[in-house]
């Protein structure tokens, strides 16, 4: 299981190295909302003061894993682009289609 933190954080990497691509090509797409959908695991630590976790659930957890309490979170974000002024543009990506991109 990965936190639902490092599943965003590389879902931003993703994101950041698509907009970096070549822009040359005549097509680039604007990025509209993301929407994650993922199953996860709640965990508390240190009873009622401790840190809540989130865990994201891999496809291939075992069967532990499986037969424990899991929830299933939707997040939708709006990526922008924001300069150090403060001003935003439009998020657009390109590049080529990577092996089992669907």
């Amino acid at each position: 299981m990965i936190e639902l933190a490092d599943m965003v954080r590389e879902l931003r990497d993703q994101l950041n190295s698509a907009m970096s691509g070549d822009g040359s090509r005549p097509i680039r797409f604007e990025l509209g909302p993301v929407e994650i959908e993922a199953s996860v695991m709640v965990e508390r630590a240190g009873g009622a003061g401790g840190k809540v976790n989130f865990w994201v659930v891999e496809a291939n957890a075992d069967a532990s894993a499986v037969s424990s309490r899991a929830h299933r979170v939707t997040v939708t974000l709006q990526p922008v682009l924001v300069a150090p002024d403060g001003s935003r543009t439009k998020v657009l990506i390109a590049g080529d289609e990577e092996s089992g991109e669907r």
